[in-house]
């Protein structure tokens, strides 16, 4: 079975052509970095109007590579949300009006729900139910998954996003956009004890995340430096920021997986790909007996590969969209 999926969620153009559940015959994305980096962060009318130049390529291309055509496609499948609603609605739209023109089934695909899902692209799977970190710049939430289509949120951030922390750190210190992958080459460098910066454990028992506090921490201790003109140890400051950011993740993810009472932890999103957050994780998970999963770096951002995934057991559930069905902004699974 042949699925199309298109996702647009944010400030990445993708398509994929995916064969059955898991075998991904393209996946393209286009990035949108140089729009955005002088800006320090996504600008959302920049984003949409990105999106309207590269769907159709995008779309194209991932057809090419895969050596199929749209007459071959069995079911088309598109991120509706959450995300940027401009930027949404450019592939979801897109997706529905392909739909109709070759008369061919559509199902809209929770962004979370591809995320959650990826771990399954690669050869080492988890087996049901795990506990699922998803975080990246616009989430940082657990789930617990039972099967293909069952969710259940366990907690999430109650402001920024660790993504969004990052970007907004290395912002601060003049590292350019996106912050994630700079501050991550930075932190070995560095000391990760130098700073005390604080960890937010919220409540008890507490599966939530925040950073806003950390965030601040970090602006406070940048402002006094440069108020008193100390140099700045830029390499202690984003070692120790990022450990602040990784422990509570880390610690929150094992404690999930304890209460549910599972034994595979899986992890997604573009802060995924941070070294030092799949480095504890593992500590963490082989002191306690649990199973890691982690897909490769490129299913860990966003991209169409995993919601062609999970677009495949929407359509085998007879979860077909209508044509006045519209993109969402905020995902019911949160």
């Amino acid at each position: 079975m042949l699925i199309l999926a298109i996702e647009s969620s944010c400030d990445d153009t993708a398509a994929a052509v995916v064969n059955g559940p898991d075998q991904v015959q393209s996946n393209i994305i286009s990035s949108q970095f140089d729009v955005h980096a002088r800006f320090g962060g996504i600008v959302p009318e920049l984003a949409s109007r990105a999106h309207i130049e590269a769907i159709r390529p995008v779309v194209d291309q991932a057809l090419l590579e895969a050596g199929v055509t749209l007459d071959d496609i069995d079911c088309i499948a598109a991120t509706r949300g959450p995300g940027l609603v401009g930027s949404l609605l450019i592939g979801f739209t897109f997706a529905k009006a392909l739909a109709l023109v070759k008369n061919i089934p559509c199902v809209g695909v929770d962004h979370m729900a591809g995320h959650l899902l990826s771990p399954f692209l690669d050869e080492n799977p988890p087996a049901f139910p795990y506990t699922a970190l998803i975080v990246s710049g616009g989430n940082s939430s657990l789930f617990a998954v039972k099967d293909q289509t069952s969710f259940r949120l366990l907690g999430r951030t109650r402001d920024d996003a660790a993504g969004e922390a990052f970007d907004k750190v290395a912002k601060l210190l003049g590292l350019g956009y996106p912050g994630g992958p700079v501050i991550n080459s930075l932190a070995p460098k560095g000391d990760a004890e130098a700073i005390a910066f604080p960890r937010a454990w919220l409540d008890k028992n507490s599966l939530d995340f925040s950073f806003s506090g950390l965030k601040t921490s970090v602006v406070n201790y940048v402002n006094r430096c440069r108020q008193k003109n100390t140099p700045l140890a830029v390499e202690d400051i984003c070692a120790s920021f990022q450990e602040a950011v990784v422990e509570v993740l880390v610690e929150k993810t094992i404690l999930a997986c304890k209460g549910n009472d599972h034994k595979a932890i899986a992890l997604g999103g573009g802060v995924a790909s941070n070294s030092r957050l799949r480095e504890l994780m593992l500590k963490r998970c082989e002191q306690e007996g649990f199973s890691l999963h982690i897909p490769a770096p490129i299913y860990c951002t966003d991209n169409a590969a995993m919601i062609g995934l999970a677009g495949y057991y929407l359509f085998k559930q007879g979860t077909i969209l209508n044509p006045d069905d519209d993109a969402y902004s905020r995902s019911p699974l949160n």
